[in-house]
């Protein structure tokens, strides 16, 4: 049996309840006001079995001030059933529904002319042309248009036929196929019923859910198990996509639900309020949207006041396209390609719509090339492209398989995975001996790229500086995450040749110090000094009192030949000559070995130095391994 959902779509008193009933034989309408009124004001629903198709059907109210329980009601739906009314032809919500149905992007319905047995033939044709006309550029301008009567029965039997055909048509689009991806729903309808407890109804997205199943409603992440389960008013053991469902949920109060939240299987959906987004403005848009406008936006079964922001351009006229980011007043549990629909806040007309690119989006920056190309892999046919883009939007945030079924509508993420792996890109951090983070090679680059321009204004900052602070760096780059992860970074970057790393710090490869005249020669000033001084070295500030000129830099330049190996720092601030260095070991090497130990006070005969720079000396040559203390005297390590 092929299940899938029927939506109606059309104006107030056209006949699409009564045209319901006359098929399946159910009175929609259920509320005490639709019956008191004779119109529908929320949602209805009824079963159509048609051979082997059974359509689950979604009657819409058709008043323009019900319009967003209409779009609550389109959601999901696979194909349409477009009612006019012979006697009053094409109307405001008749093309208002059909613009909708185009924006959610539906491929297949029918046109149902009602009221065939009031008006003239000569006035049925007129109609008829009218709706051709209405519909010449849309995914109806090829569907059947049936003549139908529900006083007479006229055409109620080429209606189904139609209705099947069509159905059968819509079941190998992609969007019917669905059915092997994780569960979800959005809710219309939520209750209690005594003895039972939550009920919540809505039509299956995707997936399916059986009794006993652990679920989540989102936005919440509120754990639910699933009771019971009814597809029109049977029992059922399982409901899958295309059926409409009533679901009885454990662990839940129906006061805590509203329409507009999601049931999913847990860790499928992720709720956010910043949205990426493929936007067109309907050509018949009387105004532009412009960068920054206040809209109403409708996706699944919520409707949210949000914030337009136009990625591209400044303003989007009628009949145009453009990527955008919408931020929503409230989180929304959305999934990569679920069409939205755009009206405006005041008056409320419907404006546009689009698909969800990005269910989880990051803040982009506007006008920025890689961004765009990356939002336009996001509309690729090739899941893995979709896969790339979306991790490439992931950045180094930690993500799982499962999440590129709802950030990119990938179903078989193990085969999408490892192409990026062979391809390269993507690639793996190690962040410990057991745990690795993988990264769009695309997004790391771009974090190294954000990294060395870091650098190269450190490295004009302090121009004498062989190698850079790395603590400063770090904290600069803390937002990447733990320090595991900025480890990793930095160890990639080093790998790719596009860092130094060392004790003491870190550098662009082939960045050294730029030095005047002058600096080199009060640099080899300096370091002449430390050789002549022997075991008594100057202070870094009886070094700068000595120099008549460059003061400043002094500091700096004692640094930069520490950095080349012409100083070593025994103690802070106090440096001695390399060479010095090397001959003092070689000097207490062999007494050292010869006395089994010496005292500070002998290494200080030994070296003709005084206690003040003997203590430094002997805890330097301590802290370096060459000698150990023991008690009051030092022995050769």
């Amino acid at each position: 049996m092929i299940d899938l959902i029927l939506g109606t779509a059309g104006h107030i008193d056209h006949g699409k309840t009564s045209l319901v009933k006359a098929l399946t034989g159910v009175d929609t309408d259920r509320l005490p006001e639709e019956k008191q009124r004779g119109i529908t004001i929320d949602l209805g629903f009824a079963e159509l079995a048609l051979g082997e198709v059974r359509l689950g059907i979604v009657d819409v109210p058709g008043h323009e001030r019900f319009v967003r329980n209409m779009l609550a009601g389109a959601t999901g739906i696979d194909l349409a059933l477009l009612v006019v009314a012979a006697d009053d032809s094409v109307k405001p919500q008749t093309r208002e529904h059909l613009e909708i149905l185009r924006l959610l992007g539906l491929e297949h319905g029918v046109i149902a002319l009602t009221k065939c047995d009031l008006p003239e033939p000569d006035w049925l044709e007129l109609v008829e042309a009218e709706v051709r006309e209405l519909v010449s550029d849309t995914f109806l301008r090829s569907a059947p248009l049936i003549r139908t009567s529900v006083m007479s029965g006229e055409g109620l039997d080429r209606l189904c036929e139609a209705l099947r055909a069509s159905a059968l048509a819509a079941a190998g689009s992609a969007r019917a196929q669905r059915i092997g991806g994780p569960f979800r729903m959005a809710i219309d309808r939520t209750f209690t019923i005594a003895g039972h407890g939550t009920v919540v109804t809505g039509s299956v997205a995707s997936g399916g859910a059986k009794v006993g199943d652990e679920l989540t409603l989102e936005p919440g992440g509120v754990p639910v198990r699933v009771r019971g389960l009814q597809n029109h008013d049977r029992p059922a053991d399982e409901v899958h996509r295309g059926q409409r469902a009533a679901i009885n949920l454990a662990g839940v109060h129906h006061d805590q639900i509203v329409r507009g939240q999601e049931l999913a299987s847990s860790g499928f959906l992720r709720p956010s309020r910043l949205l990426s987004a493929r936007i067109s403005l309907l050509p018949t848009a009387e105004r532009p949207l412009k960068h920054r406008d206040r809209v109403r936006c409708h996706v699944g079964t919520a409707e949210f006041i949000a914030s337009l922001s136009l990625v591209d351009r400044d303003r989007l006229s009628a009949g145009e396209t453009a990527p955008a980011q919408i931020l929503l007043g409230e989180p929304a549990a959305t999934v990569w390609g679920q069409p939205l629909v755009i009206r405006s806040e005041s008056p409320v007309v419907t404006l546009g719509g689009g698909v969800v690119l990005d269910p989880h989006a990051p803040r982009l920056r506007r006008n920025e090339p890689a961004v765009l190309d990356r939002l336009a892999e996001l509309s690729s046919p090739d899941p893995v492209t979709r896969a790339a883009a979306a991790l490439y939007f992931i950045g180094i945030g930690e993500w799982q398989p499962r999440d590129l079924a709802r950030a990119a509508g990938v179903n078989d993420a193990t085969a999408v995975i490892d192409e990026l792996l062979r391809t390269g890109d993507l690639v793996d951090l190690k962040l410990s001996p057991s745990r690795a983070l993988r990264v769009a090679r695309r997004a790391l680059g771009e974090i190294f790229d954000r990294i060395e321009a870091m650098l190269v204004k450190e490295h004009q900052q302090f121009p004498l500086r062989t190698m850079l602070d790395r603590s400063r760096l770090v904290n600069r780059i803390r937002y990447l995450g733990d320090d595991a992860l900025v480890d990793a970074v930095l160890a990639a970057m080093n790998r790719a040749g596009r860092l130094q790393t060392g004790e003491r710090g870190v550098a662009l490869p082939g960045r050294g110090p730029q030095l005047s005249n002058n600096e080199q020669k009060l640099l080899a000033q300096i370091i002449e000094t430390y050789r002549q001084s022997g075991y008594q070295p100057p202070s870094v500030d009886e070094v700068r009192a000595q120099a008549s000129k460059n003061q400043q830099v002094v500091g700096q330049l004692v640094s930069l030949a520490a950095a080349e190996g012409e100083l070593v720092e025994i103690a802070p601030g106090l440096y001695l000559h390399a060479e010095n260095e090397r001959r003092m070991k070689a000097m207490l090497a062999e007494p050292l070995k010869a006395a089994g130990g010496l005292t500070v006070s002998q290494i200080r005969e030994l070296l003709g130095t005084s206690r003040k720079y003997a203590v430094p000396l002997c805890e330097y040559l301590d802290r370096t391994g060459f000698t150990r203390r023991q008690g009051d005297q030092r022995v050769l390590a």
